[in-house]
């Protein structure tokens, strides 16, 4: 089915902010400090740089354990690696998708982009991923659901603060893969935030779910199925 993109950025922008915890608001804080407070399409690109890490050291930790599950377990837990690599693949599209449309604007990534800044965010936050996932992973699903919630709340913001978007029509390559795997009609570049804003709420809700908080789980029409708990 066809899902409004407009009716769901209106009701993400509706929707208080869930009431992060004071890891989740350092981590805010520490992206604000360095791409400033204001949302632009470097400091999505940013964001979506380090979104698909905690996916990743997911994976990795459940792969090494796989092995050692019981049998009956097995399928469960193959399902919550498929998982992990459909939202880390969802999250990349993202990335592919602001990085092309700020090469048609001929804009520059800044210095936070570049290495070695980029390489030391990534490494410092795949550190921190991983470390977390293995010492509790129940408050890794909980912080990245709400890293998420910030994430769905910021794109709502961003495409409502630039309402020209509307009438900025979108054709590369990126946008047209994405808008394939997501089954989205996506005319322009304002569908393409929304969208996206979308997305996120997808992977709070599912982090949420896997931390045992399902009645924060945000529901909307033509949502995805609910996911089994993650296996742990």
């Amino acid at each position: 089915m066809t899902i409004d993109l407009k009716q769901e950025q209106q009701a993400s922008l509706e929707r208080p902010p869930f009431p992060s915890t004071p890891m989740t608001r350092v981590f805010v804080a520490a992206m604000d400090m360095v791409a400033g407070r204001k949302t632009s399409l470097a400091k999505a690109k940013m964001l979506e740089t380090l979104a698909g890490i905690p996916y990743r050291a997911w994976e990795r930790r459940e792969a090494s354990r796989l092995p050692r599950r019981e049998a009956g377990l097995r399928e469960a837990c193959r399902g919550f690696l498929r998982w992990t690599q459909e939202a880390r693949h969802n999250e990349n599209l993202h990335l592919e998708v602001l990085d092309e449309r700020m090469r048609e604007l001929g804009l520059r990534d800044p210095w936070y982009l570049r290495r070695p800044a980029r390489f030391g965010a990534v490494a410092s936050y795949a550190v921190f991923a991983n470390l977390l996932a293995r010492i509790d992973m129940r408050r890794a699903f909980q912080f990245n659901a709400e890293f998420e919630d910030h994430a769905e709340h910021t794109y709502a913001r961003f495409a409502a603060d630039h309402p020209e978007w509307d009438g900025e029509a979108v054709s590369g390559p990126a946008v047209a893969g994405y808008a394939a795997e997501t089954g989205s009609e996506l005319a322009s570049l304002g569908d393409v935030v929304r969208r996206i804003a979308l997305d996120e709420r997808d992977h709070m809700n599912r982090g949420f779910i896997a931390c045992g908080m399902p009645e924060h789980v945000v529901e909307y029409e033509g949502m995805p199925e609910r996911p089994a708990v993650a296996c742990d």
